[in-house]
């Protein structure tokens, strides 16, 4: 998958997690702000040309870790922007495993977050030219 897929994957996710917070779909909205942030940080992991490796490709703590060596380290994205990645994850797991109940507030909140993120995300990818632009 190229950057600009996995970016447009991102917001796609983003925009379902709205519409999953307007229907009150609290845990699922949280969820999908977190996968939104998750495709918006391959997106930035290939855009850096970090390194691929088992772990990172496999498991939401690789891409976290390599989120942050990769992307946040060198100064590509604020680490306070960054830390939100490791963070929304755990809402994830709560919403997705351990059963406690994501509040409206809480959803609302992660989506902003997510939102950042992903606009960070977008402004470390350049545009891709349109055909006109080619011209």
């Amino acid at each position: 998958m190229s950057v600009q897929k996995f970016l447009a994957k991102a917001r796609r996710s983003l925009d379902a997690a709205k519409l999953l917070l307007e229907h009150g779909f609290y845990d699922e909205a949280g969820s999908r702000a977190y996968y939104a942030m998750f495709d918006a940080g391959r997106a930035a992991l290939f855009q850096v040309r970090a390194p691929a490796d088992a772990d990172t490709s496999r498991t939401h703590a690789g891409l976290i870790a390599a989120f942050g060596l990769h992307v946040v380290k060198p100064g590509f994205i604020p680490g306070d922007i960054g830390r939100t990645l490791g963070q929304a994850q755990q809402v994830r797991l709560i919403a997705d495993y351990k059963g406690d109940p994501i509040e409206r507030e809480d959803a609302e909140r992660l989506l902003g977050v997510a939102s950042r993120f992903l606009d960070a995300v977008a402004s470390m990818i350049p545009p891709t030219p349109t055909p006109e632009a080619k011209r």
